[in-house]
């Protein structure tokens, strides 16, 4: 009988992780939709194939570097007890190893492996909207598997693993990742941005910035909608869906499997089906006020109230996840255009606001919300409070997401590889496509003429 639950039980949470990786894959679609709206027509093929590339890039570098990162970083090296790189417990992670192919004793590296990856893929897809129509293709690759396959998975290995050091000794507490990908992933772009620099056209002589709005609104409604949809299987797929008390070492009181959290604190699918909608519901309505019913604004405002709320929404009351969403709508919307003009920062499509200040300000919260709360259900963890997680916020926007997008994106400037030329710009990136397009429809058009004389 025990192995036959044992089997359910695996079998189970293998279908489980693969169902949230298929609704995880409609957030790339919602990115590809949202920033094609987002972008001017002359740029559309050019901003489509530099978010569809993200895919295979850092899906190869994940499989062979990525994942095994996870593992072997929890210990922010030389940081917790001088442990180090845990070079034991990634055995298994490597791309040569058994569980990283078909292993019928191993059903469940390979779905959970996927949605990792698919965490690694919304991190770059953010980075891609805020510098669209300006950035190289392959200086943007370069990041996205910096980010995607580097940096996000450092933070996720110290501050989103059950024995990270930030968990143990800050008291890091961030369940849906309000700074695990959103803060990191903002920060990131803003590191990228500071050396790009605008759009061309996007500020007057005076200083003041012009609106550079959406080229398809109704497209824009439909890719926000897909990342909200996307969104809710990524909250389900930072949950480990059943597990025995035994299987976290007796943490848990009782003999009830449960659904737990990444750290393994239980928690259960419907507080965050509660909670979702509910900062999903706070960030629109507030959005849409403060915006003055901008739809562009409305939708993205959405999007920052879910990702305020993230850290802690495994914990939260509703109507406080509601009042959290609320807030990260109105400072998302308020400091993207705050940083617009003093510091003429153009980010295309506020991802630095809607993800990386929206996450910042979450993480805070959320260090008052529950402080005091334990961080995981091990003893001897720092328990979740404000000081400990405004650093934890600092390193995730400043210092595995600002610092390193800034330095690699100076050297890809210095290098002339950073952004395109100022005549393809004025012209648009996808000229070259789009002339092949019509000298080929030309070429049709005269042998049908012919055809008929």
């Amino acid at each position: 009988m025990g192995n036959n639950l044992d089997a359910l039980t695996t079998v189970f949470t293998e279908f489980y992780y693969w169902v949230t990786v298929v609704f995880m894959f409609l957030i790339h679609v919602g990115f590809c939709l949202y920033e094609v709206a987002a972008s001017r027509r002359r740029n559309h093929l050019h901003t489509l194939m530099k978010n569809t590339m993200v895919i295979p890039l850092v899906t190869v570098t994940f499989f062979f570097f990525g994942w095994w990162i996870y593992f072997a970083f929890p210990n922010g090296p030389w940081i917790f007890e001088g442990k180090g790189i845990d070079f034991a417990a990634a055995e298994g992670a490597r791309p040569w190893d058994d569980n990283m192919g078909t292993n019928l004793s191993d059903r469940i590296n390979g779905v959970f492996w996927a949605a990792f990856l698919l965490f690694s893929w919304t991190a770059a897809s953010i980075v891609s909207g805020a510098v669209i129509e300006r950035i190289r293709s392959g200086a943007f690759w370069l990041l996205a598997v910096l980010i995607g396959s580097g940096t996000w998975i450092i933070d996720a290995a110290w501050g989103w693993h059950w024995d990270g050091w930030m968990v143990k000794l800050l008291g890091y507490h961030d369940a849906y990742a309000s700074g695990v990908i959103h803060a990191i992933a903002g920060g990131f772009a803003l590191g990228v941005l500071v050396v790009l620099g605008p759009r061309l056209g996007k500020f007057r002589p005076d200083g003041t910035a012009r609106d550079i709005p959406p080229h398809n609104t109704w497209l824009v409604t439909l890719g926000l909608f897909l990342i909200y949809t996307g969104f809710w299987g990524f909250y389900a797929a930072c949950n480990v869906p059943i597990i025995s008390p035994e299987g976290i070492g007796g943490q848990i009181t009782g003999e009830t499997w449960t659904a737990t959290n990444i750290y393994l604190a239980p928690t259960t699918l419907s507080a965050i089906t509660f909670n979702f909608l509910m900062s999903l519901s706070g960030g629109l309505m507030v959005a849409f006020m403060v915006s003055k019913g901008d739809p562009f604004w409305t939708y993205s405002g959405g999007l920052a109230g879910v990702i305020c709320a993230s850290a802690g929404n495994d914990l939260y009351h509703p109507i406080q996840s509601m009042l959290i969403g609320g807030v990260g709508a109105w400072f998302a919307y308020k400091a993207h255009f705050w940083v617009e003009r003093k510091f003429k920062i153009d980010d295309a499509v506020g991802a630095v606001a809607v993800h990386g200040y929206a996450g910042f300000l979450g993480l805070i919260i959320c260090g008052f919300m529950l402080w005091g709360q334990p961080s995981s259900p091990y003893e001897g963890y720092a328990t979740i409070n404000p000081l400990g997680m405004f650093i934890g916020a600092i390193i995730m926007f400043g210092v595995l997401g600002f610092v390193p997008a800034f330095i690699a994106s100076k050297i890809l400037d210095g290098f002339g590889m950073l952004r395109i030329p100022r005549k393809v710009e004025l012209e648009g990136l996808d000229f070259e496509e789009e002339e092949a397009y019509r000298d080929a429809l030309d070429e049709v058009r005269e042998a049908e003429k012919a055809m008929v004389a």
